[in-house]
């Protein structure tokens, strides 16, 4: 199980960490692969909480997302957002996110730290990330 991604969104998405006093949150669009998420692109949605320490993608900026995405034949294959206030692993909250979203989740700080995960159970499974050029 792998979540396979461009170096270049990797950096972006620490760059929008860095540049931002709140969480930044996203969905990481793209196809499956066998176990593999490739990641074809990223797309970035206000957090309403407009939080340091928590986010809630603001719902019709979702919609409006996911259904661009689809017209161009993606699909969900991820939940991107930042941590500001503590290292980039799953906290409690986001562990009730997941339960919903049952995607890798990206998590990634202003520091340049970055893991993924996926909820399997009751337990936090680490997705190996594969940096392309």
């Amino acid at each position: 199980m792998r979540l396979i991604i461009r170096r270049e969104i990797i950096r972006m998405l620490i760059e929008l960490a860095r540049g931002s006093k709140v969480e930044v949150c996203g969905f990481l669009f793209g196809r499956r692969d066998g176990d593999d998420w490739v990641v074809e692109e990223i797309r970035e949605v206000p957090n309403r909480l407009n939080s340091p320490n928590a986010f809630e993608m603001e719902p019709f900026e979702m919609v409006r997302a996911i259904e661009e995405a689809e017209e161009r034949g993606l699909e969900i294959i991820g939940i991107f957002h930042s941590h500001l206030e503590c290292p980039p692993v799953p906290s409690k909250r986001d562990l009730e996110g997941m339960r919903l979203w049952p995607v890798p989740w990206l998590i990634v700080d202003e520091k340049g730290n970055y893991g993924a995960y996926v909820l399997e159970g009751n337990k936090i499974r680490e997705v190996r990330i594969v940096e392309k050029e």
